[in-house]
């Protein structure tokens, strides 16, 4: 067999992880037909279909889920060998907004350092706003955060997170008492959407559970304490959505954007590494 393309194997990667050859195309700087061209050969090169393609939906089959641990691999080896004479410690900085981060984070950190092992990332984890106040007064080389809908920005979209209310899986609201909720805190742009929701339709609620980050919160709700404001991906193991059960208000989706002014081809990819990975959770 002649040697893998090492783009395509990329590609259907990329592919893979976000479920669709459009995003995986704009990640890539290609174009879908592309993409899909290159998906077509390595599956006709390896005598396997890898994909299972529906007009709503792109899946791995079975033997796409045995060959893309490899694939990965393959890919990381690439990467690293190209890189291996960059030497030198670069340092960067970038802030994510807690309403975003949970127990993927080793997931992500593990991607960037494959993609480029002699990078130092300083990550700073804290509120959409503080996170911007930082990137606006330059001590941070890139903001990933949750900008609330019709508010103006000049950075890039990278995907939509979808909010829910979120208990144990056996959760019963107690009649008579307003719900219990567990929240980011007053200046939490979800937190404001939230009890709003509420108050106009005229549910009581009471706060009694405040963390900061979605790890912290997710654990207040898996204990039972309270009902968690989260993003639905970082929703933790034995919780579910309890929105429809309770006939609780849709929460509004909200943008994630990106702001960067690094040009540089070694940090620019360190950051579409982070982007694609946090593409990949969202699109799961």
């Amino acid at each position: 067999m002649k040697a893998l393309d090492l783009d395509a194997v990329k590609a259907f990667v990329f592919v893979a992880d976000l479920q669709s050859f459009t995003r995986a195309a704009e990640v890539l700087d290609s174009t879908q037909s592309a993409i899909s061209l290159k998906l077509r050969r390595l599956e006709e090169q390896l005598g396997r279909r890898l994909l299972e393609r529906t007009p709503r939906q792109v899946r791995l089959s079975a033997e796409g889920a045995v060959f893309l641990e490899s694939a990965r691999s393959l890919v990381g080896a690439h990467e690293r060998a190209v890189s291996s004479f960059e030497v030198e410690r670069r340092r960067m900085t970038i802030g994510i907004s807690q309403l975003i981060v949970g127990s993927e984070l080793p997931a992500l950190l593990r991607r960037i350092n494959e993609h480029d092992p002699s990078l130092l990332i300083e990550m700073r984890v804290a509120g959409s706003g503080e996170i911007m106040q930082a990137y606006e007064e330059g001590t941070l080389d890139a903001a990933l955060v949750v900008q609330p809908p019709g508010r103006r920005h000049q950075g890039e979209t990278i995907f939509t997170e979808s909010f829910a209310w979120i208990a144990v899986a056996n959760w019963q609201q107690r009649p008579g008492l307003p719900l219990p909720l567990a929240t980011q805190g007053a200046s939490c742009s979800i937190r404001a959407a939230a009890v709003r929701a509420l108050d106009e339709v005229g549910l009581s609620w009471a706060e009694v559970f405040i963390g900061k980050g979605a790890a912290v919160v997710g654990a207040a709700a898996a204990a039972g304490l309270a009902i968690a404001v989260l993003a639905r991906r970082t929703a933790p193991s034995g919780t579910i959505d309890v929105g429809e059960l309770l006939s609780l208000p849709a929460l509004p989706r909200q943008e994630v954007v990106l702001y960067t002014a690094l040009n540089d081809r070694r940090s620019r990819d360190a950051i579409r590494t982070l982007t694609t990975a946090f593409k990949s959770l969202s699109a799961a």
